[in-house]
């Protein structure tokens, strides 16, 4: 029997639409029925890098489907189990893995994405292919059953919104706490826009490049107080100069209390850490290479703390879909575009160009 999927090839700069044999599973292994897969906006920029380190392959590692076949050994799911796919490969005996902070194992890779480790990565050569596709196969142990309130749709996005929940957890927000969030109109900005109320922020600050697309966004923080800085309004000299910490500290004087930064470009990283308080927190997702230009005496005499991190773990998804079930999160709405899984090569074009707003992606097969 064969499937529809998304796959890329060696050399190659887009994705194909091809039809391959469904997968056969080993005894610990669950096939899903994909009934939903995001899009990530990020992917063809790590395909064009060399970071899928087996290809041909299928893309996609946020999935979400129904479960028709199990292997022998499978405990704790079943046939027809509704289930989310958890994308994160790592070896879960070593120290990292067994104290919350899966990201880090030195095996950790991601279903139908990219790899960035050395070391030898057993589980993603098994399961480099990924749920852009008619089926895909995963290990038993990486399937989350979904509440009945949760649809498919929302729940292939589950990984975004465990990113953001990590972000969230690692700038600790107390009470009363202001919080600037840079990239806010894209996939990561808008999860964290939605999930700020549930960690603490008391008023938003939310930075992007189009007044527009800000003020689209505002909605997504409920009661919150919101703020919205827009880089086309910012001085013409702001990157040279330090024209968006001005603005920022025109809208808190005092400092904000955190920083989430999700730009992948230029220097709005230093620039909003510069608008940090005393004691603040900018913790960074972007993948940013410009230098920060912040001396380390500075962030000394400022009591700064800046973190680095690159995905959830397996708790933050939980979280997640705790929120999800228990109605405390309703987020349905994030999810801007779909498209059927034929139309996948439009569907990333589409999200490349971005000449529309496109918050969260899926495709449907």
């Amino acid at each position: 029997m064969t499937m529809l999927a998304a796959r890329a090839h060696s050399a190659a700069k887009s994705l194909v639409m091809e039809q391959i044999p469904v997968p056969e599973l080993g005894p610990d292994e669950v096939l899903v029925k994909v009934a939903s897969a995001g899009l990530a906006p990020g992917m063809m920029t790590l395909l064009a890098q060399g970071a899928f380190k087996h290809l041909p392959t299928t893309l996609g590692h946020e999935a979400a489907g129904t479960i028709v076949e199990v292997g022998p050994n499978v405990t704790g799911v079943a046939v027809g189990d509704r289930v989310r796919v958890h994308p994160n490969l790592n070896c879960r005996n070593c120290v990292h893995c067994r104290s919350d902070r899966d990201m880090m194992c030195a095996q950790q890779a991601m279903i139908g994405h990219a790899a960035f480790s050395k070391a030898p990565l057993p589980l993603y050569e098994r399961y480099h292919d990924g749920g852009l596709a008619e089926y895909v196969r995963v290990p038993h142990w990486l399937v989350d059953t979904l509440p009945d309130t949760v649809g498919f749709d929302i729940a292939a996005k589950v990984h975004d919104l465990a990113n953001a929940v990590r972000i969230l957890k690692l700038v600790e927000l107390g009470i009363g706490a202001t919080l600037i969030v840079t990239a806010a109109t894209g996939t990561m900005g808008t999860a964290t826009i939605k999930l700020a109320e549930h960690f603490g922020a008391s008023r938003l600050i939310l930075v992007g490049r189009s007044a527009e697309r800000l003020a689209g966004v505002v909605p997504l923080a409920g009661d919150l107080p919101v703020e919205t800085v827009a880089l086309e309004e910012l001085p013409a000299d702001w990157e040279s100069g330090d024209g968006l910490t001005r603005r920022l500290r025109e809208l808190v004087p005092e400092g904000a209390d955190a920083v989430i930064d999700y730009l992948p470009t230029g220097p709005t990283t230093a620039q909003a850490m510069g608008a940090l308080a005393t004691g603040g927190t900018l913790a960074h997702m972007g993948g940013n290479y410009a230098p920060l230009g912040i001396s380390a005496a500075t962030m000394m005499v400022n009591c700064w703390r800046l973190i680095g991190t690159r995905a959830c773990t397996r708790n933050d998804a939980k979280d997640v879909l705790t929120l999800l079930g228990t109605g405390a999160l309703r987020a349905d709405e994030l999810v801007t575009q779909r498209f059927p899984l034929a139309d996948t090569v439009a569907a990333v074009h589409a999200m490349q160009q971005r000449d529309r707003p496109m918050w969260m992606t899926v495709v449907n097969p």
